[in-house]
This record gives structure tokens, C-alpha cells and sequence, in this order.
């Protein structure tokens, strides 16, 4: 398939039409619970809950770039901002390659080795992952011992992430899973300082997603800034238990039931739900609008790697 993409521009554009579709086909099946949710928040909650969004991505970007430059492979920030986003189409296409196949093509024309992507597209999904478990075991407690009670198991994953981000552990494990896949192994080890780096921006997006959140709770209950430490976790725990059900595309229908269940303790199920599906909405919107700006932003950027070169770097 990878040699395919690399070789067909008419595949390349065929599999942005398909993500495309997946992901109208879902906005569509949901477009009356979508309007429905909309209606009962004001325009500006739900347009500072999306900008909240995007600056949260903005960030992520920063820190996935960050990391591939760690091993490597700096590219300009336009020129990131379109692997990453165009890249992450994918995600709404059943199946968990997709993404990862689209970003390591697209970060190829641009003179990124593919195992240079896949690792920091790796290393960027665990960071997250770190951070929002991090997030949630600050902040559950502070909102529901029993919530906090149910999801003991999810917050014994830190102490493994953390050693899993070491730099030598974290080479280690992705080089051996290139030798098994039979490609050439990451010829850079990654930094302290990249990963401090990237860990920092991750934290700062995860505080934007929690932002998101609390905007939109803050339209439904009484609560002010005290409510913020319920939105971040709740976001944080429900992106994870999506992230972990990896036969749902995007974690759909995942993420909005584990958000339901930690708002429980202030809000009851049918507004948690409209706050749910919203901020669905809100990053699917945020998705299409970074897809599109890094679509722009990178439309004059000549590719800089040669088919030799291409070749040279599987």
C-alpha cells in the first residue's frame, strides 16, 4: 500500500476523498443530535470552545514537530502543519494505518524518512496519552472519588509511560519494532531536551482541551473556575478510554459515553451528552480547518526529497 501511495497521485487523492466521505458520512448520521446540542449552548460558548480547540492542536503540532526534528527531521512549521493535519484525515477511515500511512507519505515528499515519522508520530500519541492520564489522576480526585475509584487501572499505566518515554527505552522499543516490520532502524536517539520539549507542549494542548470543555459546562451549570479541574479531567479520561477501544474509528461513541459518566457528579446525563457531542463536533470542525490551513499554508512548498532519495530512506 505504502508503495502504491508513493507511486499514484490519483491513489494519494482517492484515499483524501474516502476520508473525506468517512467523515461527512458521521457528521451526517449525527447532524440532528448535532443541531439539537447546538441549540442549547450560546454561539459564543460554542465558538470559544472551537477556538479552544484549535490553539489545543496548535500546540500538539508544536510538540509532534519537535519530537521529529528530535530524530532528525525538522520541517518548517507549514510545512508540519500539513503532514500533520492532512495526515490525520485518516483516523476517520476504519482501520488504525491509515493515518499513520498518509503522515509517513506526505512527511516523505518533504525529505522525512518514514521511520522518522512513525517514530515521532508514536512518541507524539504516547505523550499524549501520558499527559492526559496525568491530567485525569490530578484532577478526578478533586471532582469524584468514585469515578477516581473506577478508573484505578487507567492512572497504573503512568508509572510505564513515564520509563517508556525515557529517550534510550523509548529508541529501543520503536528500532525493534522497525526490525521486526524489516525496515532501518531511527539513526538519531531522541533528546532530553526534544522530549522535555514536546512533553511541554502536549501539557499546554491538554489544558486548551480542558478549556474547551469548561467553556461549554460553564453555559450549563453554576460553577465558574472551580469547574475547570472537572472539564480537564473529564475530557482527558474520556479521550483516553476512546484512544484505548481501537476498533472504533476515533473512538466515536466511546469518548462521549466515558465524558457522560464523569460529568455525572455535576451535570446530569441528557446535558452531559449535549457537551459531549459538541466538542465531537467542535474537533471534527477544528480537524477539517488545520487540515486546510496546513493545505495552504504548505501549497508552495516544492518537496524537497527526490525518488532516490525516497528510496534510499526506507
Amino acid at each position: 500500500m505504502l508503495s502504491r501511495l508513493r507511486s499514484s497521485p490519483l491513489l494519494r487523492v482517492g484515499l483524501a476523498f474516502v476520508a473525506l466521505g468517512f467523515l461527512s458520512y458521521g457528521l451526517s448520521k449525527n447532524w440532528n443530535d448535532s443541531v439539537a446540542a447546538l441549540g442549547r449552548l450560546s454561539w459564543w460558548t460554542v465558538a470559544g470552545s472551537l477556538a479552544a480547540v484549535l490553539i489545543g492542536l496548535g500546540f500538539m503540532l508544536l510538540a509532534w514537530r519537535a519530537v521529529l526534528a528530535g530524530f532528525g527531521s525538522p520541517l518548517p512549521l507549514r510545512v508540519a502543519a500539513k503532514v500533520l493535519f492532512m495526515g490525520q484525515l485518516g483516523k476517520y477511515v476504519p482501520g488504525s494505518v491509515w493515518a499513520f500511512a498518509a503522515m509517513m507519505e506526505l512527511a516523505r515528499d518533504h525529505g522525512s524518512p518514514p521511520r522518522r515519522t512513525f517514530g515521532a508520530t508514536v512518541v507524539g500519541l504516547v505523550t499524549s496519552l501520558g499527559c492526559a492520564l496525568a491530567l485525569a489522576a490530578i484532577t478526578l480526585p478533586l471532582t469524584s472519588q468514585e469515578v477516581a475509584r473506577q478508573t484505578w487501572y487507567l492512572m497504573a499505566l503512568i508509572p510505564l509511560i513515564v520509563v517508556g518515554l525515557h529517550p534510550r527505552v523509548l529508541t529501543f522499543g520503536l528500532n525493534l519494532v522497525l526490525r521486526i516490520a524489516r525496515k532501518e532502524p531511527l539513526d538519531h536517539v531522541l533528546s532530553g531536551s526534544a522530549m522535555l520539549a514536546a512533553t511541554a507542549w502536549t501539557m499546554i494542548g491538554w489544558l486548551f482541551y480542558g478549556v474547551h470543555i469548561w467553556l461549554l459546562l460553564g453555559d450549563m451549570t453554576p460553577g465558574g473556575p472551580s469547574l475547570f479541574a472537572v472539564a480537564a479531567g473529564a475530557y482527558a479520561l474520556a479521550w483516553v478510554t476512546g484512544l484505548l477501544t481501537v476498533i472504533v474509528p476515533a473512538g466515536i461513541g466511546v469518548r462521549e459515553g466515558a465524558m457522560v459518566l464523569v460529568l455525572a457528579p455535576v451535570l446530569d446525563a441528557p446535558h452531559a451528552l449535549v457537551i459531549a457531542i459538541v466538542s465531537r463536533l467542535a474537533f471534527t470542525l477544528a480537524d477539517v480547518l488545520w487540515a486546510g490551513l496546513g493545505f495552504l499554508l504548505a501549497r508552495n512548498q516544492a518537496p524537497q526529497a527526490s525518488r532516490a532519495e525516497a528510496y534510499v530512506a526506507q
